[in-house]
């Protein structure tokens, strides 16, 4: 869910050109200027990965790249911090 009006900001200025991302092989849109974490939160996508032990999802936590909980492999680099990972047209 992405915000769409504001009593101030003016969203038609102020976000990025319309760019097309895919999460498992199904496309999502987000704008650019904007993170991978936030593209995906904004489409309904919660999990990002899950624990290591226990398999329980982790996902957004604290948004500025220091937590590891939104590790994700991004066109077969592992380990990037989506949180912080602007997107960028076509990245897997």
């Amino acid at each position: 869910m992405r915000l769409s009006e504001h009593p101030i900001l003016n969203f038609e200025k102020v976000r990025g050109k319309e760019v097309t991302i895919y999460f498992e092989g199904k496309p999502i849109k987000a704008y650019k200027g904007e993170t991978i974490a936030m593209a995906l939160h904004a489409a309904g996508i919660r999990t990002l990965q899950r624990s290591i032990n226990k398999h329980r999802p982790r996902g957004l936590f604290c948004a500025i790249g220091k937590c590891s909980s939104c590790l994700m492999k991004v066109n077969g680099i592992p380990n990037v911090r989506t949180c912080i990972t602007l997107v960028e047209d076509g990245m897997q």
